[in-house]
């Protein structure tokens, strides 16, 4: 069984939301998904220790939330190189920060990567739970 770590960094707890169903979707599939707010994210090694990693945040003002940009530092750090990676998040507009996670995870971390970021305005808005647990699905199955 894999473990795999969900990082949430959320303003109004939609983000949140979404991290959670992601975890459903790893755990029916028969791994462990610990999901965290990025506020406990301290240092490096509170990502290690991990088969794989998603990391979330709303956008605001289209980019990410500043404490995300502070947790991909220090993941930087973390020796991440070859793990199972995903990026989500909640927008109202425009939906930029899952793409720029993904694209920091895949291109500075060398994580191995799912297909894409998943981006959902909310998770009860337009099949977004049945959304959000297939993607943790889809990361459970590349691990």
């Amino acid at each position: 069984m894999a473990k795999v770590l969900v990082v949430c960094a959320t303003r109004t707890g939609e983000t949140l939301k979404i991290g959670e169903l992601i975890a459903e979707g790893i755990r029916v599939s028969g791994h462990e998904a610990n999901v965290v707010k990025i506020n406990t994210i301290k240092k490096e090694t509170d990502l290690q220790g991990y088969d794989g990693l998603v990391f979330g945040s709303a956008t605001y003002h289209g980019d990410m939330i500043q404490t995300m940009k502070t947790a991909l530092f220090l993941a930087e750090k973390a020796g991440l190189e070859g793990k199972v990676g995903g990026a989500f998040g909640a927008f109202g507009w425009s939906g930029e920060a899952p793409d720029r996670i993904f694209d920091t995870m895949k291109n500075i971390f060398k994580m191995n990567m799912v297909g894409g970021p998943l981006r959902l305005k909310a998770s009860s808005l337009g099949g977004g739970v049945q959304m959000a647990q297939d993607y943790g699905r889809e990361i459970a199955e590349k691990l």
